[in-house]
């Protein structure tokens, strides 16, 4: 009777587990909001974008669905107007020779959102003050052991990126920050464009408050750290940091933002169309309205590296996928196969041609741009 129990229970066990189907509560998130992620700057010399889209249902494939056609401006406390012009479907955009972000400035966001939803609404934003941000200090890098490394035969490091900052007026209590990454890429094989650079921006959450410290100054903090899982230290690697000075609404704002990407992800836990931001409808202010329009000064900082780490893989191990005599016909070249190695003249025959069918082992261009930043060896930057 006691074995019967036990088949009974394990077989109960291997149909909870081996049976896992996706559940989606049932929420009212089936209708479409509007989202809205801008920033504006003092920085001088760029355009400052707007980026319009709709929200997507719980569970739903995460697209955007960006929004055109609409009606955007900046308004300033001087009653001065600023149009933004669609450079993109749903993206807006100033042109540097009409408008640049001043300190001490208060700036409110209006949208007309045309036809794009069943009503045509009007938006817009809190009016929101441009605080000044001082300077980064210092942005460093050290070498960390790779967790579950140390034990083994074959070292393996990772970089950890840090940020130090200070403002000795005090006035700025709440940080932000993003970076973008650009690294080199050097194929090792004589190919036509077999060294190129790649550029990707930030994706996770950067922010920080001193509020409750005596002095307004930030020691060692971890911006970004770097695995040896990529091939982003394999030659060079550098990263441009942003600091943005935000107010206290805008740091709960990405707080709350932070707890979601951090977070598991339970059933009970925020989820992002409870979070609102600072911008509302003009004919219905109880409509939710995604997302936050941000003011706010920007300093930046680069830093460049290019040792050697522990541990890092070849990529480019196994490019060769055939290979076969000089002089062969070669089908679906340039389409399904191409050549990395040709091994001919002055070399002792027999000759014979490699080839690749990952086309991103031949051509640096599928990842990156052959075209060198105009950064990249001002290593002093």
């Amino acid at each position: 009777m006691r074995l019967t129990n036990c088949l009974i229970i394990l077989s109960l066990l291997a149909l909870s587990t081996g049976c896992i189907t996706q559940f989606i509560p049932d929420t009212d998130e089936t209708e479409e909001l509007l989202v809205v992620e801008g920033v504006i700057t003092d920085e001088p010399g760029v355009n400052n974008t707007v980026r319009l889209s709709k929200s997507q249902p719980l569970g739903s494939f995460n697209a955007y669905v960006p929004v055109p056609d609409c009606q955007v401006r900046i308004e300033d406390d001087l009653g001065n107007i600023y149009t933004m012009h669609e450079t993109l479907p749903g993206t807006y955009s100033t042109w540097p020779w009409e408008f640049q972000g001043e300190i001490g400035r208060t700036y409110t966001l209006h949208i007309d959102a045309g036809n794009a939803f069943d009503t045509r609404y009007t938006y817009m934003s809190m009016p929101i003050e441009m605080k000044p941000v001082p300077p980064i200090d210092a942005i460093y890098f050290e070498k960390q052991v790779m967790p579950g490394s140390e034990g083994n035969s074959h070292l393996e490091e990772g970089c950890q990126v840090y940020l130090n900052t200070l403002d000795p007026e005090g006035s700025c209590k709440y940080y932000r920050w993003d970076f973008t990454e650009t690294w080199e890429i050097l194929l090792p094989y004589d190919v036509t464009n077999n060294r190129c650079w790649i550029t990707e921006k930030s994706k996770s959450i950067n922010i920080k408050s001193t509020s409750a410290l005596t002095r307004d100054r930030i020691e060692r903090y971890p911006i970004n750290f770097v695995t040896n899982e990529t091939d982003r230290l394999n030659i060079k690697y550098s990263m441009e940091v942003n600091q943005y000075s935000v107010s206290e609404d805008e740091f709960g704002y990405w707080k709350r933002l932070q707890n979601i990407s951090e977070d598991v992800g339970g059933l009970y836990d925020l989820i992002p169309s409870s979070i609102t931001g600072n911008v509302f409808c003009v004919e219905d202010p109880a409509q939710r309205v995604l997302g936050y329009f941000s003011v706010s000064a920007k300093s930046s900082k680069r830093v460049f590296i290019s040792e050697n780490f522990a541990g890092m893989p070849d990529y480019y191990a196994n490019c060769a996928t055939d290979t076969i005599p000089d002089g062969t016909s070669i089908e679906g070249l340039g389409e399904t196969v191409w050549v990395i190695i040709v091994h001919g003249w002055p070399f002792p025959p027999p000759y014979f041609t490699v080839l690749t069918r990952n086309k991103a082992c031949a051509d640096c261009t599928v990842r990156g741009t052959n075209i060198e930043p105009l950064f990249w060896d001002d290593d002093q930057y």
